[in-house]
């Protein structure tokens, strides 16, 4: 990185204009006047025809000189900048529903229809992507509920993992209490002035061996925050099932989601309760969440620069003995 530690100094260069201006204006250099040029017939040619073009450019070494100083008075530096962020950064529980109704074909990506589950991994790495700081973990629930990624800030490893997620891998059912039950626990690997839940499903609570409202209230004694969102409409949804006589083929099952045990979880513990039936809605809550949930980060900037001043004063010295040298010999001026 490259820069001037005292650039004022280069409004110095307006001498250099004023300094022809004046010397065009002005002359000072004298001038013999004779009746007739015949005087001159006898006088023997300069061994250096060129004599007078390099004289006056002789005389132009002192404005490199002078352009050479004023630069260095403007005390030219190269160096690196670095930068060191300092934050603690917040906890962040991504909960997520991996239950056999996640299976329904009801949203769409870029036109094409995917199931529930699909549409939750690309808008959840979009979201990762964005954070700072923070550290995240992701626990996943069915029937059962276990931590997929524990609390880290290695996204990249984060993201990897949940494109991977399947649904049925932690069983049938939906286990809305286990997941806030672990995701509490996670909180308590690693201490942090805020930690939040994220929890997203799309049905009913009916597994389980610790109730939704019995872990909401430890997450509020606890201080901690969950948003809950729900994921997908009431009624019939369509699922793509595997027929051993018509093989693939789409049916109609009947989904239904608990928006008020959603609503009340995210009431009770300071939190706010979203749903949606698409992916641009997901996509819009997530981002909510990321604008509300911001990391403060302080950031202080450390540089260290090399002073380059010195290799333009010492060809200016040199230079300057060598204008004097020659200004006083070779290119003597009479008077």
């Amino acid at each position: 990185m490259f820069r001037f530690a005292s650039p004022y100094f280069l409004l110095l260069y307006a001498i250099i204009p004023i300094y022809f201006y004046y010397k065009k204006k002005v002359k000072t250099e004298p001038s013999l006047c004779v009746s007739k040029s015949s005087v001159f017939k006898n006088t023997k040619k300069s061994p250096f025809p060129f004599g007078l073009k390099i004289a006056k450019s002789i005389d132009m070494l002192k404005i490199v000189v002078l352009l050479l100083i004023i630069t260095g008075m403007a005390r030219p530096q190269f160096g690196n900048r670095e930068l060191s962020v300092s934050t603690q950064g917040i906890n962040i529980i991504l909960a997520l529903d991996l239950s056999e109704t996640m299976a329904a074909i009801d949203f769409k990506r870029q036109g094409k229809i995917i199931n529930r589950l699909e549409a939750v991994k690309g808008v959840v790495s979009n979201f990762i992507s964005k954070r700072t700081g923070d550290r995240i973990g992701v626990v996943v629930f069915g029937t059962e509920a276990y931590t997929q990624v524990p609390l880290t800030s290695d996204y990249n490893t984060i993201s990897t993992i949940v494109a991977k997620l399947e649904i049925g891998a932690a069983g049938p059912n939906t286990a809305i209490g286990d997941a806030i039950g672990i995701s509490l626990k996670r909180m308590e690997d690693i201490k942090s002035k805020s930690n939040i839940i994220i929890l997203l499903t799309d049905g009913l609570s009916n597994s389980g061996e610790l109730s939704p409202q019995n872990a909401t209230d430890i997450a509020v004694k606890r201080g901690i925050k969950i948003y809950t969102i729900g994921v997908g409409g009431k009624g019939e949804a369509p699922f793509l099932v595997n027929d051993p006589f018509f093989g693939q083929r789409y049916v109609y099952q009947e989904v239904n989601m608990d928006e008020t045990l959603l609503q009340d979880i995210a009431q009770k513990t300071g939190g706010m309760y979203f749903k949606t039936e698409d992916t641009q809605g997901l996509n819009k809550i997530y981002d909510t969440i990321d604008k509300l949930e911001k990391t403060q980060i302080k950031i202080k900037t450390f540089a260290e620069y090399r002073e380059l001043y010195i290799y333009l004063l010492l060809p200016a010295f040199f230079i300057l003995c060598f204008w004097i040298i020659l200004s006083n010999t070779k290119f003597l001026r009479i008077p």
